[in-house]
């Protein structure tokens, strides 16, 4: 049984961690008490569903600390799955928690092979291996999504290590053992390109979800039936019935700042797709809170701060976007979002109780639609036109 160390506990670490601690022996390291008190008492630290099954009903060799030496001494393999912000400032990712990741594995382990898993800029990895004068980091680019973590990691599309020079086999092996899928796709390319292919596959998904709001933005405009237009373009098999839901815009920790660092990358060559893509987000944020600000509402009600249902990140969530928008021009604003404990987020009331909230708002925002709305579906704004995710 292996000994494989994993840096950072969100989506990527407790996911990866829940997967592989069946067959492998893991360590979590976080800065967090927090989070590794929930790791080591079996409590997931992200919503996801599957995970909170597994750590109640699986064996699993897991525990975690925030004891770095603990964690990395005797590793064999070290994952690198801390966050890495877009920097406005900047213009590029902010890499500093994995290059400190990177500095106290090769401070302590002279032999673990080193697994980014976090996003990072084209090109990062080789520059790591050459500034730290070694080969032994390599990248391998995540696929979840946020509440299905886990679920996409025992049922990966393909599994992709990028390296330069000996490519590893090992890792992948080790990722495909633990799936559920038989004969996973496995993909063996240089680090660049791996990189390369996380954020143009993130900036693909942003273009799909952008395409489809600029649709129901002409279809508001002249009041066409949306639905009806994207049911009979997507039953063309090359474009398919699937991720054309409308919403508010996209959000979340990977879609806003993957676009817009892929749009860093691409500084010196020519492109209009990939900036397009961008803006296209800020035009239907702009768009949307125009359409509400013709409704003439004295209050609107924002039922769930998430980007999506069945997820706990507000992080880049669109309608926070147009909530702030709305509050810039006069609008009383009010929230309805249990997983906050306080009866305020922001400066904003946070309504605990679900009738008074409705009561108090003439219109209410759902990103995505829910039962729960359906006796005052006169008052509700939603794009939630195939109530899909």
């Amino acid at each position: 049984m292996r000994k494989i160390s994993i840096i950072g506990a969100g989506y990527v670490g407790m996911s990866l961690a829940t997967l592989l601690a069946k067959q492998n022996n893991i360590m979590v390291f976080d800065i967090s008490l927090e989070r590794v008190k929930k790791i080591n008492q079996r409590i997931s630290t992200v919503k996801d569903s599957l995970i909170d099954k597994y750590l109640k009903d699986t064996s699993l060799n897991l525990s975690a600390t925030t004891k770095p030496e603990e964690a990395l001494l005797d590793s064999e393999i070290v994952i690198i799955a801390t966050p890495t912000n877009y920097d406005e400032t900047q213009k590029f990712f902010d890499t500093s928690s994995v290059e400190t990741s990177i500095k106290t594995i090769l401070d302590l382990n002279d032999d673990a092979l080193i697994v980014i898993k976090s996003t990072i800029p084209v090109g990062f990895t080789k520059s790591m291996n050459d500034a730290f004068k070694t080969n032994r980091i390599i990248f391998s680019p995540e696929f979840l999504r946020e509440g299905n973590a886990l679920y996409d990691n025992l049922n990966p599309s393909r599994i992709i290590v990028g390296a330069d020079g000996n490519l590893n086999q090992d890792f992948a092996k080790i990722l495909s053992d633990a799936s559920d899928i038989e004969d996973v796709p496995i993909l063996n390319m240089g680090s660049t390109e791996a990189e390369a292919v996380k954020l143009f596959a993130n900036s693909y998904l942003a273009m799909r979800v952008a395409y489809f709001n600029e649709l129901d933005n002409y279809a508001l405009s002249y009041n066409l039936n949306s639905k009806d237009i994207i049911s009979g373009i997507s039953h063309d098999s090359r474009i398919g019935n699937f991720y054309n839901n409308p919403s508010f815009g996209y959000g979340g920790y990977c879609l806003p700042k993957d676009t817009q660092q892929l749009l860093a990358n691409f500084d010196g060559v020519p492109q209009n797709l990939i900036s397009a893509i961008v803006e296209s987000n800020i035009t239907r944020k702009d768009f949307l809170t125009q359409y509400i600000l013709s409704k003439k509402p004295n209050a609107v009600g924002i039922f769930g701060l998430a980007m999506k249902s069945g997820s706990d990140n507000f992080r880049s969530a669109s309608i926070i976007d147009i909530l702030l928008s709305l509050d810039k021009n006069n609008i009383e604003v009010v929230i309805f979002e249990p997983s906050i404990e306080e009866n305020s987020w922001d400066g904003f009331i946070n309504y605990k109780d679900l009738g008074a909230f409705k009561q108090k708002a003439d219109l209410i925002l759902a990103n995505r639609m829910d039962k729960q709305l359906l006796e005052v579906a006169d008052k509700v704004i939603t794009r939630d036109l195939f109530n899909d995710n």
